[in-house]
Protein backbone atom coordinates (compact mmCIF):
# COMPACT_ATOMS: atom_id res chain seq x y z
CA UNK A 1 0.00 0.00 0.00
CA UNK A 2 1.50 3.32 -0.61
CA UNK A 3 2.19 5.66 1.94
CA UNK A 4 -0.61 8.12 1.01
CA UNK A 5 -2.95 5.32 0.57
CA UNK A 6 -2.35 3.93 3.58
CA UNK A 7 -3.25 7.19 5.53
CA UNK A 8 -6.77 7.54 3.91
CA UNK A 9 -6.76 3.86 5.06
CA UNK A 10 -5.88 4.62 8.40
CA UNK A 11 -8.31 7.89 8.60
CA UNK A 12 -11.15 5.85 7.28
CA UNK A 13 -10.86 2.93 9.97
CA UNK A 14 -10.43 5.65 12.89
CA UNK A 15 -13.65 7.36 11.87
CA UNK A 16 -15.22 4.15 11.36
CA UNK A 17 -13.84 3.44 15.30
CA UNK A 18 -15.36 6.49 16.73
CA UNK A 19 -19.03 5.66 14.70
CA UNK A 20 -19.25 2.10 16.37
CA UNK A 21 -18.33 3.03 19.56
CA UNK A 22 -20.90 5.64 19.52
CA UNK A 23 -23.73 3.04 17.98
CA UNK A 24 -22.53 0.61 20.91
CA UNK A 25 -23.72 3.59 23.17
CA UNK A 26 -26.52 3.79 21.66
CA UNK A 27 -27.37 0.07 21.84
CA UNK A 28 -26.21 0.12 25.20
CA UNK A 29 -28.98 2.71 26.36
CA UNK A 30 -31.63 0.41 24.56
CA UNK A 31 -30.81 -2.56 26.60
CA UNK A 32 -29.48 -4.39 23.23
CA UNK A 33 -26.52 -6.32 25.04
CA UNK A 34 -25.41 -9.15 22.09
CA UNK A 35 -25.85 -6.10 19.70
CA UNK A 36 -23.49 -3.71 22.10
CA UNK A 37 -21.11 -6.12 22.56
CA UNK A 38 -20.52 -6.63 18.74
CA UNK A 39 -20.09 -2.95 18.37
CA UNK A 40 -17.75 -2.66 21.03
CA UNK A 41 -15.80 -5.23 19.82
CA UNK A 42 -15.88 -3.26 16.15
CA UNK A 43 -14.79 -0.54 17.58
CA UNK A 44 -11.71 -1.38 18.77
CA UNK A 45 -11.15 -3.78 16.10
CA UNK A 46 -11.02 -0.90 13.38
CA UNK A 47 -8.89 1.13 15.61
CA UNK A 48 -6.34 -1.65 15.91
CA UNK A 49 -6.50 -2.37 12.34
CA UNK A 50 -5.64 1.18 11.75
CA UNK A 51 -2.53 0.62 14.12
CA UNK A 52 -1.61 -2.14 11.98
CA UNK A 53 -1.66 -0.53 8.48
CA UNK A 54 -0.17 2.83 9.88
CA UNK A 55 2.55 0.52 10.97
CA UNK A 56 2.56 -1.54 7.70
CA UNK A 57 1.24 -4.84 9.44
CA UNK A 58 -1.40 -6.15 7.24
CA UNK A 59 -3.84 -8.70 8.21
CA UNK A 60 -6.31 -10.80 6.55
CA UNK A 61 -8.69 -12.03 9.16
CA UNK A 62 -9.92 -11.29 12.88
CA UNK A 63 -7.50 -13.89 14.52
CA UNK A 64 -4.54 -12.05 12.08
CA UNK A 65 -5.66 -8.72 13.92
CA UNK A 66 -5.46 -10.02 17.18
CA UNK A 67 -2.36 -11.68 16.89
CA UNK A 68 -0.37 -8.99 15.23
CA UNK A 69 -1.72 -6.87 17.57
CA UNK A 70 -0.19 -8.61 20.75
CA UNK A 71 3.11 -9.42 18.78
CA UNK A 72 4.06 -5.85 18.00
CA UNK A 73 2.30 -3.54 20.04
CA UNK A 74 1.85 -5.62 23.55
CA UNK A 75 4.58 -7.89 23.82
CA UNK A 76 6.87 -4.65 22.77
CA UNK A 77 5.57 -2.98 25.48
CA UNK A 78 4.28 0.05 22.99
CA UNK A 79 0.75 -0.23 24.39
CA UNK A 80 0.16 -1.17 27.87
CA UNK A 81 -0.85 -5.07 28.25
CA UNK A 82 -4.26 -4.23 29.55
CA UNK A 83 -5.55 -3.06 27.12
CA UNK A 84 -4.20 -6.46 24.97
CA UNK A 85 -6.61 -8.21 27.78
CA UNK A 86 -8.99 -5.79 26.71
CA UNK A 87 -9.22 -6.50 22.98
CA UNK A 88 -8.89 -10.66 23.58
CA UNK A 89 -11.86 -10.57 25.89
CA UNK A 90 -13.71 -8.79 23.53
CA UNK A 91 -12.64 -11.19 20.98
CA UNK A 92 -14.28 -14.05 22.66
CA UNK A 93 -16.74 -12.29 23.87
CA UNK A 94 -17.92 -11.06 20.53
CA UNK A 95 -17.51 -14.62 18.73
CA UNK A 96 -19.79 -16.38 21.55
CA UNK A 97 -22.29 -13.29 20.92
CA UNK A 98 -22.50 -13.94 16.89
CA UNK A 99 -21.79 -17.41 16.66
CA UNK A 100 -22.84 -19.55 20.06
CA UNK A 101 -26.60 -20.14 20.93
CA UNK A 102 -28.22 -19.35 24.05
CA UNK A 103 -25.80 -16.27 24.55
CA UNK A 104 -27.24 -13.78 26.48
CA UNK A 105 -24.94 -10.30 27.71
CA UNK A 106 -26.28 -8.80 30.62
CA UNK A 107 -26.24 -4.93 31.65
CA UNK A 108 -23.34 -5.82 33.64
CA UNK A 109 -21.02 -7.75 31.59
CA UNK A 110 -21.60 -4.65 28.93
CA UNK A 111 -21.01 -1.72 31.23
CA UNK A 112 -17.86 -3.35 32.74
CA UNK A 113 -16.41 -3.55 29.24
CA UNK A 114 -17.60 0.20 27.91
CA UNK A 115 -14.47 2.12 29.86
CA UNK A 116 -11.67 -0.32 29.04
CA UNK A 117 -13.05 -0.32 25.19
CA UNK A 118 -12.85 3.17 24.74
CA UNK A 119 -8.97 3.56 27.06
CA UNK A 120 -8.29 0.78 24.34
CA UNK A 121 -9.05 3.00 21.48
CA UNK A 122 -7.80 5.94 22.86
CA UNK A 123 -4.30 4.24 23.39
CA UNK A 124 -4.11 2.81 19.88
CA UNK A 125 -5.32 6.32 18.33
CA UNK A 126 -2.21 7.81 20.40
CA UNK A 127 -0.07 5.00 19.66
CA UNK A 128 -0.68 6.28 15.71
CA UNK A 129 -0.05 9.84 16.64
CA UNK A 130 3.26 9.58 18.27
CA UNK A 131 6.00 11.29 15.93
CA UNK A 132 8.01 8.47 15.47
CA UNK A 133 5.60 6.65 14.11
CA UNK A 134 5.31 6.35 9.84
Amino acid sequence: MKPDDRNTYVMYRLEKSKETFEVALLLVENKKWNSAMNRLYYAAFYSISALLANSALPTKTHTGVKSSFAQHFIKSGKIEGRHGKTFASLFNWRHKGDYADFIDYSEEDILSIIEPTSELIEAVRKEINRPENP
